[in-house]
């Protein structure tokens, strides 16, 4: 009860008011600090936050010793990023031949596409980026090249040549032609290389060598008996060897650019979730194809000779394209730049030569048709024209090689009414640039009937490397999914 006087005298005194402002008081301070935690873990994380500055960014691949990064496509259409069309003051004078800056500022839906852009190039002193480098790590590919080159062994699942569809299983006698002639060059070239060998023991990788595109033409198999015959063929070698057993095929690979060969696997779900696809149809919008797993292959039409060197003031037009209506991002095009004077753009037959286009416009368009793959950007390659991608989900050939953002340009198909805009933003000297590194690259995506250092099979074979580590050993056989 003494207790009672001194409770009514300390509440009714000058502690009252102290004790009011430190129960206001405790509570602001850790809302305050909530709030502050609040903000630093959402900077943090955000997409709406831009950090200016990032380390190299390299995801430690499982695949080999090297590191892959996550290609650009795969970054910028996941969730259908945009860029805007603003085009940022640049001085002439910063841009050396050794730089090139982003083409454009990106909106808030295209910070991803920032960010890793941002991530893949140095950034110097002054803030700039400093590196203009066609490949994601230069130094890292040729060291890995050269390991390729001196270890690298392939089997393959052996055929007479009395066999009946040694048509589909051996490699071509002639040279290769036409809009698919990459994967008869493949094989050919792998057949008389230094890769091969007869010792499945030794063997890095085992080759599929059936080929979707002779399949085709099959009057036998026809395009709906292609997964039967895979079918087949897979239950054959499983039974006569022990190799595709033991992994569930996962170090096993075929090579396809026909996009016949996406559905040619309906039945044997085992290759297409185990096998690396080496495939021109390199679309992961759609079930099948899984980037990192499986490689894009380059569709490229065999010429000969050495491709014409034709720099950017002997090229009048801005852009040009010529194909089908054949998909809603084709007919998107038609429609808004049919009857421009600067974007040249065809649904039906060109009344001029079609080299004669590719030689003087700027920009070669490649817009996705009924499939992701065409030879547009081979085309586009062999006469000096900077590709434009507009065609989202795609898997660029050779994207965890080289740096693509530094000789062609993307474009989200929901930005084709902005696409003039956007290629007028590209100044001269970054267009120089782009054209300096595009004359770089072209020597990847030509076939020899002789291999060349660093041409397309070396290129793809260097794919297949990177890969090769990549098995994982089902528990109980071949994973049926």
């Amino acid at each position: 009860m003494a207790l009672f006087p001194f409770l009514l005298y300390y509440l009714s005194g000058p502690r009252l008011l102290d004790s009011f402002r430190s129960f206001f008081f405790i509570p602001t301070c850790l809302a305050l600090l909530t709030s502050l935690f609040i903000l630093v873990y959402v900077s943090s994380t955000s997409k709406f936050f831009i950090h200016q500055h990032h380390p190299h960014l390299m995801i430690k691949s499982p695949i080999g010793s090297s590191r892959i990064p996550p290609t650009t496509h795969q970054i910028a259409h996941d969730s259908s990023h945009s860029p805007s069309t603003s085009a940022p003051d640049v001085p002439p004078e910063s841009l050396e031949a050794s730089k090139i800056l982003p083409l454009w500022n990106y909106t808030r839906e295209g910070i991803e596409n920032l960010r890793y852009m941002e991530s893949h190039q140095p950034i110097g002193s002054n803030g700039n980026p400093v590196n203009n480098e066609v490949f994601h790590d230069k130094d890292i590919f040729l060291e890995d090249y050269e390991e390729m080159n001196r270890s690298f062994k392939i089997y393959v699942y052996p055929h007479r040549e009395d066999d009946p569809f040694a048509n589909a299983l051996l490699p071509v006698d002639f040279e290769p032609g036409g809009n698919y002639a990459s994967e008869s060059y493949f094989k050919r070239v792998l057949m008389k290389s230094h890769f091969i060998t007869k010792d499945p023991s030794e063997a890095d990788l085992f080759f599929l060598p059936f080929s979707i595109a002779r399949l085709r033409h099959d009057p036998r198999v026809d395009v709906g008996g292609i997964p039967d015959f895979i079918k087949a063929y897979i239950s054959n070698i499983s039974h006569t060897y022990p190799y595709w057993n033991r992994t569930g095929g996962a170090d096993h690979f075929y090579v396809a650019c026909h996009s016949i060969g996406r559905s040619a696997m309906e039945k044997t779900n085992e290759v297409k979730f185990n096998a690396i696809q080496v495939v021109c149809s390199s679309s992961y919008f759609l079930s099948g194809y899984v980037a990192h797993k499986d490689a894009s292959l380059p569709q490229i039409w065999p010429r000969q000779g050495d491709p014409p060197n034709l720099f950017s003031s002997k090229r009048k037009k801005l852009a040009f394209f010529a194909g089908s209506v054949n998909s809603p991002v084709r007919q998107r095009l038609i429609e808004s730049w049919e009857n421009d004077t600067d974007i040249s753009v065809h649904s039906g037959r060109l009344k001029t030569p079609y080299t004669d286009e590719l030689l003087e416009s700027k920009f070669c368009l490649h817009v996705k048709g009924f499939e992701v793959n065409t030879a547009r950007i081979g085309d586009a390659m062999y006469f000096g024209c900077i590709p434009v991608i507009i065609a989202n989900y795609y898997d660029l050939p050779f994207a965890d090689i080289l740096n693509w953002k530094h000789f062609s340009l993307t474009v989200a198909t929901l930005d084709i009414p902005l696409l003039k805009k956007i290629l007028q933003s590209v100044s001269y000297d970054q267009y120089s640039t782009l054209q300096r590194n595009l004359l770089k690259v072209r020597k990847h995506f030509k076939w020899h009937p002789f291999p060349v250092d660093y041409d397309a099979f070396y290129m793809v074979m260097y794919e297949l490397w990177l890969r090769r580590s990549s098995v994982v050993v089902p528990l109980n056989g071949w994973v049926e999914l």
